[in-house]
């Protein structure tokens, strides 16, 4: 099976927090490239994933060990899956504009 692509990019933000900008699909391929990317950053995490179109359960799992230092940016394509998964209730989700810009 190939893996699907996803691009992961990190920046340090003023306050300290590690931000990674997440693009592409998240699915049971790779989520171990988005495993990686997590533990490999320290302390609390803003992850932005404006521009993720697609989320399965193996994606979740991964946030859900993470759950307890991640902030997500979303948008609205994902905002139903954190819901219904239950992230949503465990970590600070912010919608993303419209447009994709934040």
């Amino acid at each position: 099976m190939t893996a699907t692509p996803l691009n992961i990019s990190s920046a340090r933000k003023a306050d300290g927090i590690t931000a990674l900008t997440v693009r592409g699909e998240i699915d049971m391929s790779n989520t171990a490239v988005l495993a990686d990317a997590l533990d490999s950053a320290p302390g609390r995490l803003l992850l932005d994933f404006a521009a993720v179109e697609y989320l399965d359960s193996a994606g979740l799992a991964v946030l859900f060990a993470h759950a307890d230092r991640i902030e997500l940016v979303t948008n609205r394509l994902l905002s139903p899956v954190l819901q219904i998964s239950g992230l949503a209730e465990l970590v600070t989700v912010h919608e993303a504009p419209a447009d994709g810009h934040h």
